[in-house]
């Protein structure tokens, strides 16, 4: 419960400012197709679904020190360059502090103005009159308006400042991204409608003491929400990680049991994984399981399911499942290695080096066919894998499946699939080929 004084209108103050008072014929309305603005980085383009519309507004969420201001001072450098007029407003930051992390990012443009503020009608009057392409709130939570009485960062502050700067970059065509921190829960802080007042909800993901960091779409006016970039954190800022899948298998063992590679999908970008099962006993009758990157309910059903068809006595077990650098999973095609990963740790039996293993596990440890197999099927052969196991659905469908030096094994339940790792196992121990 938030207490509100409400404020008296003041005439011209509240009111809207968007241009279209009057209704006017869909058809007669022309839109741009190649209005978009692209920023350079190829992985935040990609997010975004190609680049920046002019009139959008942008909600970034991270935790905090998560990197969120350094790719947004990376970005609007980029745009800064291409001759775009950039207004960055730091109201958690001096603008000195500002002139330091911009040079440590080699981030200075003619075409990029700083201001330190917090005062909402203040940074309004600053952009009717510098009359920017692209504003950068840094942050929601430090704005305030000062006919609300309550301080910045409460529930009124962030909703009435969130939907002015709305209106302001819709009436004048400005791209704006607003910069929000996260609860303990991994939620935007402030009200939920602060989500639907905005065109698009970017989360920048990652541990925060390793050097991988991940944005994802969870909302898109303009894009697809399943696009996905990865990024890496070093000295001179954020770099584009062009090839995931070698950077998330550089450090995969060798000859140990527990070790899947899966290529799941995001949006249209194939990568591979390596997912990770550990199966212990547990102590004192506690059972416990714990996913990294993976749906935890989703794991207790697979886990079932190994119980139930399979006769594994996992009852008395404890399950941790990982998946490796940092990436969460919600394709269901990882259900299949998640299966043989949790397995192969419990029965130490090492999935061959060079395989890849995907598809969907059904409840009757069948396992179902996966969408856009030629594309995640490819990127494991570029990697140097030798073989692919499968859904047997998957080959009897109209998708082509062109793969010259990937062996494909077609698998129509758990019990085939993980009767083929028994087999295999003995061929491929102690070969130190494999995809590089």
């Amino acid at each position: 419960m938030v207490e509100e004084n409400i404020a008296p209108n003041i005439p011209g103050q509240r009111q809207s400012e968007l241009t279209d008072k009057r209704p006017v014929r869909l058809k007669d309305v022309t839109a741009e197709q190649n209005s978009r603005i692209t920023s350079g980085i190829v992985e935040f383009d990609r997010v975004l679904g190609g680049g920046l519309v002019p009139g959008s507004v942008t909600l970034v969420g991270g935790d905090p020190g998560i990197g969120k201001s350094t790719l947004m001072l990376q970005v609007v450098c980029q745009l800064s360059q291409k001759g775009c007029r950039v207004l960055y407003v730091s109201g958690e930051e001096s603008v000195q502090q500002t002139k330091m992390r911009a040079d440590r990012l080699q981030a200075n443009d003619e075409n990029l103005f700083i201001l330190n503020q917090i005062d909402l009608f203040a940074i309004r009057e600053e952009i009717k009159s510098l009359k920017p392409d692209v504003v950068v709130i840094d942050s929601i939570q430090v704005l305030y308006q000062p006919d609300i009485s309550s301080s910045p960062g409460s529930v009124s502050q962030v909703r009435e400042c969130s939907a002015l700067l709305t209106h302001l970059a819709k009436s004048r065509g400005i791209s704006a991204f607003i910069i929000g921190h996260v609860t303990k829960e991994g939620m935007l802080a402030g009200p939920r409608v602060l989500e639907h007042i905005v065109d698009t909800v970017l989360y920048f993901e990652g541990e925060r003491y390793t050097s991988y960091r991940i944005l994802r779409g969870s909302k898109n006016r303009f894009g697809s929400t399943n696009e996905m970039g990865v990024f890496e954190m070093t000295a001179q800022g954020l770099q584009e990680v062009v090839n995931p899948s070698e950077i998330f298998l550089l450090e995969r063992p060798r000859h140990a049991s527990g070790s899947v590679v899966v290529p799941i999908l995001e949006g249209t970008r194939p990568f591979l994984v390596e997912v990770q099962g550990l199966v212990s006993r547990s102590t004192f009758g506690i059972v416990r399981q714990k996913a990294q990157g993976f749906d935890a309910n989703r794991l207790a059903l697979l886990v079932a399911v190994l119980e139930k068809r399979l006769d594994l006595n996992l009852q008395d077990k404890d399950i941790f499942l990982n998946v490796v650098g940092g990436v969460r999973i919600m394709d269901p095609a990882a259900d299949l290695g998640v299966v043989l990963a949790v397995a192969s740790a419990f029965l130490d039996k090492t999935v061959p080096y060079d395989t890849v293993v995907l598809g969907e596990v059904g409840l009757s440890s069948e396992i179902r066919s996966v969408s856009q197999i030629a594309l995640r099927l490819n990127e494991a052969a570029k990697l140097g894998f030798k073989r692919c196991l499968i859904p047997k659905n998957n080959l009897n469908g109209r998708q082509a499946i062109q793969t010259e030096n990937l062996q494909i094994i077609p698998a129509a339940t758990v019990r085939e699939a993980l009767d083929w790792v028994k087999d295999n196992e003995n061929g491929v121990k102690g070969r130190e080929d494999g995809p590089s």
